[in-house]
């Protein structure tokens, strides 16, 4: 079984408070994007879970969460063949764009189908907050709200498609950091994330793309400079608006036009910023996960 394992930006996240057992309330819209991790699942002769990755320094075992979200479900269901899984990695880690949590998810999905399971998605979903806040979401896909610590979703309209150019410069950055340093009662400009949504609902690019806003760059910008300087090239080269996408150092700029798209694709690479730098589109597939 092979299945794709999508990458997601925030178009709005903010941070409502703090709670008590150290975890953050936010509101976020999140979006997938065209642009995928890819697992081979399949039963195997052994017991266990045997994983390969096409990166040397990811762990193959449960510290890895595509073993801990495929392990869930096989101890819940005792599962005693094994599975033998292979993950090729294309979303960039410690990024802000929730690579392992998708892969996750995607690990849920496959193990569900290969062993008829019979789970439904939202099954899943109820599942998977145990391996993170993100995995649900990514379980889901789409366009949607999420509040909480990012476990409560309502799905929305497809966002107004665009062309999304994606800038990683050369720097991991540990979302444990960026929440750690955020002093939420200091927080200068909220986005408007309720605008961001009624933009969503009425279809409108511009207005969706002029209220894009994450509060997590108050933080990671002044310590990482590169990341508003990558804003500003996508910005300058015709970008209608750039941010930083989840506790960063990823940056994505939203086009309204695929030429211009192109040629800042083109500009950005030449300019040596971004170390990893992937021109793609919104995802609005939904749930399917298939190749």
């Amino acid at each position: 079984m092979r299945l794709r394992a999508m990458a997601k930006i925030n178009l709005g996240l903010d941070v409502t408070n703090k709670r008590a057992d150290g975890y953050h309330e936010v509101r976020m819209v999140m979006q997938t994007i065209q642009m995928y991790d890819q697992l081979d699942i399949e039963v195997s002769k052994d017991v266990g879970i045997k994983m390969q990755t096409n990166l040397s320094y990811l762990p193959v075992n449960d510290n890895n969460l595509v073993c801990k979200a495929a392990k869930l479900l096989m101890d819940e269901f005792d599962i005693k063949q094994g599975l033998d899984i292979k993950l090729k990695k294309v979303i960039p880690v410690a990024a802000g764009m929730a690579g392992g949590s998708s892969d996750a998810a995607t690990a849920m999905v496959g193990v569900n189908r290969i062993f008829r399971l019979g789970l439904s998605q939202q099954d899943l979903m109820e599942r998977a907050v145990a391996i993170g806040a993100d995995v649900p979401y990514c379980i889901m896909r789409g366009t949607a709200l999420a509040e909480g610590i990012g476990e409560k979703l309502t799905p929305l309209n497809n966002a107004p498609q665009c062309y999304v150019l994606i800038g990683k410069p050369g720097i991991s950055v540990s979302t444990k950091f960026v929440y750690g340093n955020l002093k939420v009662d200091a927080i200068k400009k909220h986005p408007n994330i309720d605008a961001i949504v009624s933009a969503i609902k009425a279809d409108d690019f511009y207005e969706m793309a002029s209220n894009i806003g994450n509060v997590l760059e108050e933080v990671t910008i002044p310590t990482y400079p590169i990341i508003e300087q990558i804003k500003q090239h996508m910005i300058d080269a015709g970008a209608v608006n750039a941010l930083m996408s989840g506790s960063g150092p990823t940056v994505f700029g939203l086009f309204d036009n695929r030429e211009k798209a192109m040629v800042a694709n083109t500009l950005l690479r030449e300019s040596r910023l971004a170390r990893q730098v992937f021109l793609t589109t919104f995802f609005n597939g939904g749930g399917a996960h298939g190749n």
